[in-house]
């Protein structure tokens, strides 16, 4: 039987959060939003609106940005993948599980640029056996069809078993 990993990718292999304290710093010197907006940025993402379409509509609206949300939205999935690190840590463990054996696999919600873009520019691409995006598939976590598409590109039915590895 092929062991099989199936890992999220933020906050699990690489931290998202330092990378949105980054650009939240980033966003609020380029539109001279001053430090208060920092903390007003960052309390509102912990506030549970992880999909960006609504928080770039509250930001907009907070600081009557001329901006569309569509724009503010795609910028800042441009610049994440650039903001975000994967340890070297993380990447000696994946390459050591798959030296071992294990078929490794990203699955992960989001746009299809913004992740895959942080799996590029982070190594990800070439530390992973596989990847199923939610954006690229048409489905999201926590639906087994993601997971399933994830294991297959690894050459394993997800039926075999495995380990999921963060959220789900």
């Amino acid at each position: 039987m092929q062991r099989l990993a199936l890992f999220d990718l933020d906050n699990t292999l690489v931290d998202l959060d330092q990378a949105f304290r980054v650009w939240v710093a980033e966003f609020a010197d380029e539109h001279d939003l001053g430090s208060e907006a920092i903390g007003w940025l960052i309390a509102l993402d912990r506030e549970g609106f992880p999909h960006r379409e609504v928080f770039f509509t509250k930001v907009r609206e907070r600081f009557t940005l001329p901006d569309s949300v569509e724009e503010l939205w795609g910028r800042y999935r441009r610049r994440m993948p650039y903001l975000v690190h994967c340890r070297p840590e993380v990447l000696d463990s994946l390459a050591r599980l798959r030296a071992s054996g294990w078929r490794v696999a990203i699955v992960t919600n989001g746009t299809a640029d913004n992740q895959l873009g942080k799996i590029q520019q982070t190594g990800l691409a070439e530390a992973v056996d596989a990847y199923a995006l939610s954006g690229a598939e048409g489905i999201r976590k926590p639906e087994t069809g993601l997971f399933e598409i994830a294991a297959k590109r690894c050459g394993v039915a997800l039926a075999e078993g495995g380990w999921v590895i963060g959220d789900t």
